[in-house]
């Protein structure tokens, strides 16, 4: 496969990262402004948990993201971890998982410990790489009952992942199970240097118009 691919920003969409700044952008839990570092367009991993300012509900998801290439004796986890929470509590995982045969419910591209990636779609480390998510926020009536549970599809440079996936609850280590409420966009530190770019969400309604 070519270079990731990589999708301009549509028209109404929030450009979170553009290689420039993290003006956008958070430590998890603090409110400080986030400190990772930003090198050839690209920011890193480093220095904790990051999350946007701004909540989200339902939205387009756009990011490209390149893992380091471990040494052969780091297994697993190990290999070039991180992750994509989005509203804070559903992660996408992203590890060097190129090579794997059928990848597992702990692997790139996985709802982690949730539901494994349809297919591998990993490039080599050192190679950027894309997601382009499609998420729908759970739903819920007067009540506070949920009605419909979240929706999640993934495409993995250019293949489907994760198709239509209901998610019953967080996938572990999110912010808070405030379910009905937005959350931010949240990346991982997992004391890997896993390396971001071009980064954009757009909001969608929460349904079309009634009429004809």
């Amino acid at each position: 496969m070519a270079d990731a691919i990589s999708v301009p920003p549509p028209h109404g969409a929030i450009v979170l990262f553009d290689g420039k700044n993290l003006e956008h952008w958070v430590q998890r839990g603090s409110g400080e402004p986030a400190a990772w570092p930003i090198e050839d367009g690209a920011m890193i991993t480093k220095g904790g948990d990051i999350q946007t300012l701004e909540l989200f509900q339902d939205f387009f998801l756009h990011l490209e993201f390149r893992v380091p290439d471990s040494p052969p004796e780091v297994k697993g986890q190990g290999r070039g971890n991180s992750g994509v929470y989005l509203q804070g509590r559903y992660e996408i995982q992203v590890l060097d998982s190129w090579g794997i045969l059928e990848p597992g419910k702990g692997d790139c591209g996985a709802l982690y410990n949730f539901a494994a990636p349809l297919v591998n779609a990993c490039k080599r480390p050192e190679e950027w790489q894309s997601y382009d998510v499609v998420f729908r926020a759970p739903r819920f009536d007067a009540q506070g009952r949920m009605t419909e549970q979240a929706r999640v599809t993934v495409l993995q440079n250019g293949l489907v992942i994760q198709n239509n996936v209901l998610l019953n609850g967080q996938t572990g280590g999110a912010i808070n199970e405030d379910y009905a409420e937005p959350g931010p966009l949240l990346l991982q530190d997992h004391g890997n240097l896993v390396r971001f770019r071009n980064i954009w969400i757009l909001p969608l309604p929460l349904s079309g118009a009634d009429h004809y």
